[in-house]
């Protein structure tokens, strides 16, 4: 058996052939390929539980919702009978803001991940790997999702780079008239991804508006990314109709009055990534209704993704308030109507994809079925799986592998004041939060760098340039972080993807950094004067071409090793200390930054 392939049941309405065998499946003049039985039904249209089911599926279709044992008191002899003996059936989920990137695998491994937690559709934005290679970069994304198992939906990236070339080296500039060239070659592009340059947003930039209008004037959703409520009303008057970064109730509310559509992002606990609990009380304290409400997943590593899922996302929906079918809905029918799919996704109405779910009564994933066939059994992928995943995986091009260009490593560590001095310094603010703060230390004349990272508790902060242009760095301090002794680096610098290293001395940092450049990207931990962990990412510098489990494996070593170093910030937290669109002081390839005033700081500054 195999799998049909998305772009077809997608691009186009169910054919002429299609739908009379379908009507005739449901007539019961036409046997089903696949009869489920015994199920109760979670239906996403009413929310209510309905008994004694069972689901006629035909050519990856929902042909009919019957009583169970129509198909046999109609004498009819379906291709196959699967009896989940009082089961939950479900329509998969769709995840409506994801970045494949995040999880360091390429699309067709994710697909592993996803289906194992019964999300058979998501919506990616892409805007990682279009930092690195440009429009080309995202066709490449776009043929590794067209091989994989899984629906996939690309949200064209719209702020590439984030900040514009004056505050950040990107090795893309996705300029207005290559958006629109994305949307109308690919039917795979159905919005606009977040627009992080929110401020220029608000300000009316010129370019900013002219990429949304590429959107708008095609009739496609616009989604958004944006901190501060008062930046909410001027980011709807531009075209902006959805968010994940609803991080608090208040802002949650303005949103939703505010006619956007809200993602509430779950996350693992202790990472940034885990808004829910607090912008859902919009619905729970305040009253909102949630029929504009979803939850989405955003960012996950690969170990995290097999844990923190969108299943668990619901759940953690079921344990803030919301009851049980109307969190599945906020997963499945919801982000299926945000992007106008509801009539092929979300449900289990006639003529839907049969993407379905087996649930238990923790509202756990049993089994996966993807276009009416069977990719998870019993929490474990089947033969069919993985055949998809061994034989169908999409190949990167060459060029996908030579990204990280750093002829030369510059030197990673700020000289010595030769005097006293005050100097602009990062502070980390917790391990669940992103923002990043802003001080100013005074520092006395010194021999050494380290009698001043003691006293302070600070680390020596670079960005590299590593998109083959200046290849020169960036150097601050970073404190709050907890590294002692060692350095850690990574590629995946959001969003421009330039190398951001982190370090007590310059020996540890250049060895971290010669990893990444021999690996073409990756993440490493360096302490003892050795490498102590990696993830090798020769894709683009931001993804592994090894399977999910592979990946995962690795991701658990490297962030045990991280934690041992003493970082009390999450890799991806670190990550994220380039990505100058949050406040309220960031640090690229250009020098420091602030956030929102966008005013560029020197390292150092007069006594």
């Amino acid at each position: 058996m195999t799998i049909e392939r998305h772009l077809t049941r997608f691009s186009v309405p169910p054919l002429h052939e299609e739908t009379r065998e379908l009507a005739a499946v449901a007539s019961g003049r036409l046997c089903p390929d696949l009869v489920i039985t015994g199920a109760r039904v979670l239906s996403t249209y009413s929310e209510r539980t309905l008994q004694d089911r069972e689901l006629w599926v035909h050519r990856g279709r929902i042909a009919a919702l019957k009583p169970a044992g129509a198909a046999r008191v109609a004498g009819l002899q379906p291709g196959q009978i699967t009896d989940v003996q009082g089961g939950i059936i479900a329509p998969g989920l769709v995840d409506p803001h994801v970045h494949i990137e995040s999880s360091m695998m390429t699309a067709c491994a994710y697909a592993e991940v996803a289906l194992l937690n019964g999300t058979t559709t998501i919506f990616c934005d892409s805007h990682e790997i279009g930092n690195v290679a440009d429009a080309a970069g995202i066709e490449w994304m776009l043929e590794d999702a067209r091989a994989a198992p899984l629906n996939i939906f690309l949200t064209v990236p719209s702020t590439v780079p984030a900040t514009g070339p004056r505050y950040e080296t990107a090795g893309g500039d996705l300029t207005p008239a290559k958006i629109g060239a994305l949307f109308d070659r690919w039917p795979e592009a159905v919005a606009l991804g977040e627009k992080m340059d929110f401020v220029q947003v608000c300000e009316g930039d010129v370019r900013s508006h002219g990429i949304i209008a590429e959107a708008l004037k095609r009739g496609r959703p616009v989604s958004g990314h944006v901190y501060g409520r008062e930046f909410v009303a001027a980011y709807a008057a531009s075209g902006v109709t959805d968010t994940h970064e609803a991080v608090t109730r208040d802002i949650a509310d303005d949103m939703i009055e505010a006619g956007l559509w809200i993602y509430l992002r779950g996350g693992p606990p202790t990472t940034p990534w885990h808004s829910l609990p607090a912008a859902i009380r919009a619905i729970t304290e305040l009253g909102a209704d949630p029929k504009r409400f979803c939850v989405c997943t955003d960012d996950r590593d690969a170990d995290d993704l097999f844990l923190f899922g969108m299943d668990w996302v619901v759940r953690e929906a079921i344990a803030a308030g919301i009851a049980p079918n109307r969190a599945w809905s906020m997963g499945s029918l919801h982000p299926a109507t945000r992007y106008g799919m509801d009539g092929e996704i979300g449900g289990l109405g006639g003529g839907r994809r049969a993407d379905l779910v087996l649930l238990n009564d923790a509202m756990e994933v049993q089994h996966t079925w993807y276009g009416g066939a069977l990719m998870v059994e019993n929490r474990a992928i089947t033969p069919l799986l993985e055949q998809q995943l061994e034989q169908g995986r999409y190949r990167y091009p060459d060029a996908a592998y030579r990204t990280v260009i750093l002829p030369e490593i510059p030197a990673l560590v700020p000289p010595l004041p030769n005097e006293a001095c005050r100097v602009n310094v990062i502070r980390t603010v917790s391990p669940s939060d992103i923002a990043l703060k802003h001080e100013v230390v005074s520092l006395p004349r010194e021999t050494s760098w380290s009698t001043h990272l003691d006293a302070h508790g600070l680390c020596f902060l670079s960005v590299v340039e590593r998109h083959g242009h200046s290849g020169e760095a960036a150097h601050g301090l970073l404190a709050g972080f907890g590294l002692t002794e060692g350095a850690v680096a990574s590629s995946v610098g959001h969003d421009a993807h330039n190398i951001v290293a982190a370090g007590r001395d310059e020996a540890s940092m250049r060895l971290a950094v010669e990893a990444i450049r021999a690996n073409g990207g990756g993440v490493v931990v360096v302490g003892g004067g050795r490498i102590r962990a990696e993830v090798a990412l020769p894709i683009a510098g931001l993804l592994s071409d090894k399977r999910a489990t592979e990946v995962a494996a690795e991701t658990v070593l490297l962030k045990q090793a991280w934690a041992a170093q003493g970082c009390t910030l999450p890799y991806m937290g670190f990550n994220l200390i380039p990505l100058s669109v949050i406040p309220e002081i960031r640090i690229t390839d250009k020098g420091l930054l602030t956030v929102p005033g966008m005013v560029q700081l020197t390292l150092v500054v007069a006594a």
